[in-house]
């Protein structure tokens, strides 16, 4: 069973920057495409974004374009979230997901079936 672990979360101002990680353990994620999706309190869980297995990502939230980038190093069996200006409204619980995916050069906004236990992402001055 793949397990993810997800860190990097804290309390940050805004306009700041944090980094998630997303590691897994036991198994590469080589071949996996993988999703950061995130839920604010009261609301739904929303698609961040997500990056196939041969590195091309997407981003699925209008609202981080040009403020999150994903990235993975499969070296380290690890995927990162670099989060930058980050606003009030970003605050949430994060989590990173994975799915054998069958095109390497894209990722899908759903389906995925191993899921981290998440971090906590505040924002706030």
């Amino acid at each position: 069973q793949l397990q993810l672990v997800e860190s990097g979360g804290g309390l940050v101002q805004p306009g700041g920057s944090l980094r998630l990680s997303c590691a897994a353990s036991e198994f590469t994620l080589d071949n996996f495409a993988i999703g950061w999706f995130r839920q604010a309190p009261g609301k739904e869980r929303e698609g961040v974004s997500c990056i196939s297995s041969s590195g091309g990502s997407i981003n699925f939230a209008d609202s981080v374009k040009g403020r999150f980038t994903i990235s993975r190093d499969n070296a380290k069996n690890t995927v990162y979230l670099q989060m930058n200006n980050l606003k009030p409204e970003d605050t949430a619980v994060y989590s990173c997901a994975a799915v054998r995916y069958r095109w390497a050069n894209s990722c899908p906004r759903s389906g995925y079936n191993f899921w981290g236990q998440g971090t906590q992402v505040t924002v706030s001055s």
